[in-house]
């Protein structure tokens, strides 16, 4: 069983900063890319920031220069620093990591329970 929990989500005044983890849990091999999504109200899910193993990292156009993606992998757990948040940052937080559970295992996508962010302004 593998679980990804989050937290560190909020509510924040518009140019405020916060700070998102997540932690892998359980029977866990590998894990591959991870990454955080983010799904606003009425709207699709989309990808904010995603970091490979190896930390190559990889970012959504409206969030570059303000979010930084990070990981420790000795602690299967991957952060988002999210500096200078406007309103439309207001979403449910989502990580997601590819995991493998064993060698002769494919790797899955696993998801968090999600965090919500609420940035007022």
């Amino acid at each position: 069983q593998v679980q990804l929990v989050e937290s560190g989500g909020g509510l924040v005044q518009a140019g405020g900063s916060l700070r998102l983890s997540c932690a892998a849990s359980g029977s866990i091999f590998s894990i591959n890319a991870m990454g955080w999504y983010r799904q606003a109200p009425g709207k699709q899910r989309e990808l904010v920031a995603a970091i490979t193993s190896g930390g190559r990292t990889n970012y959504a156009d409206s969030v570059k220069g303000r979010f930084t993606i990070s990981r420790d992998n000795a602690k299967n757990t991957v952060y988002l620093q999210m500096n200078s948040l406007k309103p439309e940052d207001t979403a449910v937080y989502y990580c997601a990591a590819e995991i493998r559970i064993a060698p002769e295992h494919y790797e899955y996508d696993y998801w968090g329970q999600g965090t919500p962010v609420t940035v007022s302004s």
